[in-house]
């Protein structure tokens, strides 16, 4: 089992950049799949971007590929989520999200309490 706690939410205005940062409890965290999604009032919960096991592949949503970037740190257990050029839309309480077997867009059985992130324009 794994524990995750976000954290690096915050406001930031149209443009700007944030670093969202997970930690995840464990000895086995490498062999995680992880995951951030997002979920904003009036909307579905959204997958953003995932990345495989010991790192190396990812996948990304259509709307935040080419500005949101998502790296992990096996030997700290912890997960990254680099967002650039960030819009009005991208606000939302982020998650982040853990599971064995492959990288996904879904079917993730942990998750953190998540962390806001306000983008105003």
């Amino acid at each position: 089992q794994v524990q995750l706690v976000e954290s690096g939410g915050g406001l930031v205005q149209t443009g700007g950049s944030l670093r969202l940062s997970c930690a995840a409890s464990g000895r086995t965290f490498s062999t995680y799949a992880m995951a951030w999604f997002r979920h904003s009032p009036g909307k579905e919960r959204e997958f953003v971007a995932a990345i495989r096991r010991s790192g190396g592949t990812a996948v990304y949503a259509d709307s935040v590929k080419g500005r949101f970037t998502i790296s992990r740190d096996d030997g700290k257990n912890m997960v990254y989520l680099q967002m650039t050029t960030l819009k009005p839309e991208d606000t939302a309480v982020y998650y982040c999200a853990a599971k064995t077997g492959p990288i996904s867009t879904m079917d993730y059985n942990y998750w953190g309490q998540g962390t806001q992130v306000t983008v105003s324009s």
